[in-house]
């Protein structure tokens, strides 16, 4: 992969902002999950205590998590600071929908795990577009 005069993973430690390395790392995140979910649901649900299932919902759920972790990705490149920003009030969202989720017996207490996540990296995002000059 080259980007202009950069080579290869050096755009991730010098041309991008911290906020948008931060949402890097969070498309990563999502499109590795999105992958297993499309390709081998089964694995995951069994690692994380869930049922499993033969649905299609859920390789169709992994197909959106792909294109989500897509449009991470390109933003992270691309450094848009306004989508960087919208992303930390959905990735806290997301936080407080699985806790809900959870504590409303819809569905099991690891699901906290997967919103913990989201909120752990949405206080960074939040964190580096604060702070940029130390974050």
């Amino acid at each position: 992969m080259r980007l202009g005069k950069i080579h290869h993973w050096q755009w991730i430690e010098g041309a991008m902002s911290k906020a948008a390395r931060s949402v890097f790392f969070f498309s990563i995140y999502l499109l590795v999950m999105g992958a297993v979910l499309t390709v081998a649901p089964n694995l995951l649900l069994v690692v994380f205590g869930l049922p499993t299932t033969d649905e299609v919902y859920i390789r169709i759920l992994g197909m959106l998590v792909c294109v989500l972790g897509f449009y991470y990705l390109k933003a992270a490149q691309s450094d848009l600071t306004p989508f960087i920003r919208w992303t930390v009030y959905g990735r806290l969202a997301g936080f407080f929908m699985f806790c809900l989720l959870a504590i409303g017996g819809f569905g099991p207490p690891i699901l906290i795990l997967f919103g913990i996540v989201d909120a752990a990296s949405a206080l960074w995002t939040y964190y580096c577009l604060k702070r940029p000059d130390i974050a």
